[in-house]
């Protein structure tokens, strides 16, 4: 199978290739030439497979210059129990007879990253050896906060991969930027940026597309790459868990197999609920994708209308990975729906010089017969995670928070079929001590992260993971911060 550009067809290149560069040198998203079909056959062999042999079924359908051998030996590295603290890697807890949480976040750094940023460097490493690439990879990460330590843990000391993360100063939770800088790693690099996660995002875009400024790396032994979402490479893995929670309902006699099932996702970048839009694509009988944003609801706004308007304000939110007003993976879909490179490259153009475009109505319709999207403000967001702890006994992060409300919501219309509802979990309550304590109205007083870790230890059910318990003695190591201007000189210091 090739992949090619949303904004050039003629641009195809294997699938080693594509998780390697990232992104296409004309600024667009490598996609898979065909999206392969799946049936209910292949979804009984599922049934009594293990979440690694689930994901060998999916990633062998697309990574065809890969052996099979090559891709059993990238999944066995990436899922083990050295790294997920729970067998079946993507637990599918039942709340109530129709509505169902899908813990992504067992992984080494509590959040649904690691989910992909595990099984990546794997892949790309495997890549670079089969392509006997002679420069050394640069990865390039801009996050909102999870994918940055995903990536950086991932990554971490990774023969022929350096790593360099950009993280906004003022955008992330404690625990997340405390996970960052202090991650060792030869070859890791963390630097905060004045500005919010667009601005690190569109620095790196145009550092990916900066011609001269890669000639220049390149005659250092430096390719760039990326580890976001926009990387094929990033979003395949995350296909898996669809299949695997799907075969856990028919599991667990929810459901027979062909039965329909909703899924809502917290959603930022659009990378989590596109996985599960190819997952539809292939023949999973999902019924409705719920697309669930906070305040920065660019998204909610965009189905309702199909105009996609960036120039709004942008809120500093609970739920900070969602804290996103350029969804890149967006134009993925979009590619998929028109089929039409020459559409795409217009519209991107239109949304990097104006700040907005607008997509036909015929497409728009079709989107609609899929998605479904919500938005859940501040206030919402922590009234539902004491709901959810005061009826049901769970813990949930304000993403997860979000995502609830936003089925809640959906599960009240009309549209509504009455079928089981599988929300995805995205990160460890853990991760956002203070908002959890204050949504069950817990007085923190001036307790510090870690103190914060223990307090609502006694109102969850869950251990505290080990990764962050021992944040609490780790070393400050990574102390840069620079200008969104300033990041390509950042880069080159780095890479000296």
């Amino acid at each position: 199978m090739k992949y090619n550009s949303t904004r050039d067809k003629n641009n195809r290149i294997s699938a080693a290739q594509t998780i390697i560069k990232g992104i296409a040198e004309d600024g667009g998203l490598f996609v898979p030439e065909k999206i392969p079909q799946t049936d209910n056959a292949f979804l009984s062999e599922m049934l009594t497979c293990s979440y690694q042999e689930r994901a060998f079924k999916i990633l062998s359908l697309y990574l065809t210059d890969y052996t099979d051998e090559e891709i059993k030996e990238c999944i066995k590295k990436a899922y083990t129990d050295q790294k997920f603290d729970d067998e079946s890697i993507a637990p599918l807890i039942k709340l109530s007879d129709e509505q169902y949480i899908l813990e992504l976040w067992h992984g080494p750094t509590s959040a649904f990253k690691d989910m992909a940023l595990q099984l990546l460097p794997q892949l790309m490493s495997t890549a670079l050896q089969k392509t006997k690439q002679k420069n050394d990879v640069a990865i390039l990460v801009a996050t909102s906060g999870d994918t940055g330590k995903a990536a950086l843990e991932g990554f971490r000391d990774v023969e022929k991969i350096k790593i360099i993360v950009f993280y906004p100063q003022q955008g992330v939770s404690d625990i997340q930027r405390r996970q960052m800088i202090t991650q060792k790693g030869a070859n890791v690099d963390v630097i905060a940026i004045e500005g919010n996660f667009d601005d690190a995002q569109s620095g790196l875009k145009k550092i990916f597309n900066d011609k001269v400024f890669n000639k220049e790396l390149a005659e250092k032994g430096y390719e760039l790459s990326s580890a976001n979402s926009i990387n094929w490479g990033r979003l395949l893995p995350q296909i898996v868990y669809y299949f695997s929670a799907y075969c856990d309902l028919v599991n667990k006699k929810v459901i027979r197999p062909g039965d329909k099932v909703d899924f809502t996702v917290p959603t930022g970048n659009f990378g989590d609920i596109l996985a599960g839009y190819y997952a539809r694509k292939m023949g999973l009988p999902i019924n409705k994708l719920i697309c669930a944003s906070n305040t920065n609801n660019v998204l909610t706004d965009f189905f309702a209308t199909g105009t996609y308007n960036k120039n709004r304000k942008f809120f500093k939110t609970i739920s900070p990975s969602m804290d996103i007003l350029i969804s890149s993976n967006l134009e993925r879909l979009l590619y998929h729906v028109t089929e039409d490179d020459r559409k795409i490259d217009e519209w991107m153009n239109k949304l990097s010089a104006n700040g907005h475009y607008t997509i036909d109505s015929s497409y728009l319709s079709q989107l609609q017969e899929i998605f479904i999207a919500d938005w859940v403000d501040e206030k919402e967001t922590l009234a539902t995670i004491r709901i959810l702890h005061d009826t049901y006994g769970y813990t949930a992060d304000p993403h997860t928070a979000v995502a609830w409300q936003a089925a809640q919501n959906y599960r009240e219309t009309a549209d509504y079929k009455k079928i089981p509802m599988v929300v995805l979990s995205t990160a460890s309550p853990y991760k956002f001590n203070d908002s959890v304590l204050a949504a069950l109205g817990i007085d923190i007083g001036d307790a510090d992260e870690f103190t914060q870790l223990d307090i609502l230890k006694k109102y969850n059910k869950s251990a505290i993971p080990a990764g962050l318990s021992s944040l609490k003695t780790a070393s400050i190591l990574h102390k840069k911060i620079c200008a969104k201007e300033n990041m390509a000189v950042e880069i080159r210091n780095c890479l000296k």
